[in-house]
């Protein structure tokens, strides 16, 4: 039914990349300071600081930045280092802060726009000027209900990076959604990797059995590979609904799609860090956050249409045991491949024609490092 129809490749051309590309902790440094410190990153959900003073921070390198919501219900950035002696400002990973935000050591108080509103023993320093010791920002933005930072000085627009999908997945109502389940790993390969292997499903039948009874692995399509994300569709066999165990959906189709969207799932990296299911019923997000050039911390988040989650009997269950399965098989397997490419037997080997969006990755990350 479903046939290789895509364009043929050159085994010369379309390898994989050097093993250095994984293995070595100098250029995952250079590629979290000219792609992680550079793009946009996904940062969580807006409903994770509804109200004014609720924050979360986001941890990527060396930096910590502190997302929280001001005292007119807006989302601002910040790193988290007082502007005295670089002091850490907020120590959990959540939290609601009340009015002000305060360094622990000596007491230099910001408000939640990041002004510094109070620094104790300042007052016979000659040249010090309080308005110039705000926090230092972190361009912030949203899209649906995502949350993005940005740490470069000049960023360019969160819609550049977006491009046309905003449009494109306008139908799934994304910020309308809710969490319902949320799962974190770890995983001792390098981002790139998970990514590689999110990108394509040549690997299904052998590692993803259930996943292949619900959904063709040669169905679909790929979208053009872009600079800032890379993605397609796969089909949903006949009398299949949706991916969970037994492949229906106890929770109806999200009410915003067509016949099409309902038989159909997307799959779209959002470079550099986040991994974007969109089901007939229900979103599951990837947020990638490279802890070494070995280690990945990986976020997984199932989000549901309230009314569905308001029902007595709503349970995520059967989506997220699914999910959970084939994250296990394609971590498992990711592993894998970070202890071959780091063996002394590694070559760089040929991408399939039906890897495409594999080696559009690979040449962005070459572009972007060398």
């Amino acid at each position: 039914m479903y046939r290789n129809t895509r364009p043929p490749v050159d085994a010369r051309v379309a390898t994989t990349l050097p093993a250095r590309y994984y293995t070595d902790p100098d250029h995952f440094r250079l590629e979290l300071e000219r792609m992680h410190f550079a793009m946009w990153l996904h940062a969580g959900r807006t409903e994770q600081i509804p109200t004014t003073g609720d924050y979360v921070l986001v941890e990527i390198g060396n930096a910590s930045v502190i997302l929280v919501r001001d005292d007119v219900g807006a989302v601002r950035a910040f790193h988290n280092v007082c502007r005295h002696r670089g002091t850490r400002l907020c120590t959990e990973t959540s939290g609601q802060l009340t009015g002000r935000i305060q360094c622990p050591y000596h007491a230099w108080t910001y408000g939640l726009d990041g002004r510094l509103q109070r620094a104790p023993h300042m007052e016979k320093v000659d040249g010090f000027h309080q308005e110039a010791f705000a926090l230092h920002p972190v361009a912030v933005g949203t899209w649906d209900g995502h949350l993005f930072i940005n740490l470069a000085d000049s960023p360019e627009p969160l819609s550049a990076h977006l491009s046309t999908m905003p449009d494109r997945f306008g139908p799934w109502g994304m910020e309308t959604l809710r969490l319902a389940h949320r799962a974190v790993y770890q995983l001792n390969a390098n981002w790139k990797l998970v990514i590689q292997n999110y990108s394509e499903c040549l690997h299904c039948p052998i590692i993803h059995p259930l996943l292949s009874q619900h959904s063709p692995y040669m169905s679909g399509d790929n979208e053009p590979p872009q600079p800032t994300y890379l993605g397609g569709r796969m089909d949903l066999r006949d009398g299949v609904e949706t991916l969970t165990i037994d492949g229906r959906s106890p929770w109806g189709p999200l009410p915003g799609l067509d016949a099409e969207q309902r038989r159909q799932v997307y799959y779209y990296a959002i470079l550099p860090n986040l991994l974007l299911n969109l089901h007939p019923d229900y979103m599951l997000t990837f947020a990638l956050w490279p802890r070494a050039h070995d280690h990945t911390e990986i976020v997984c988040e199932w989000h549901f249409h309230p009314e569905a989650m308001a029902r007595p009997d709503f349970d995520p269950g059967p989506a997220v045991a699914f999910w959970d399965l084939t994250n296990r098989q394609d971590w498992e397997v990711s592993e894998l491949a970070q202890q071959g490419i780091g063996s002394r037997a590694y070559t760089p080997g040929p991408y399939s024609n039906r890897e495409e969006l594999l080696h559009a990755f690979d040449r962005i990350v070459v572009e972007r490092t060398g």
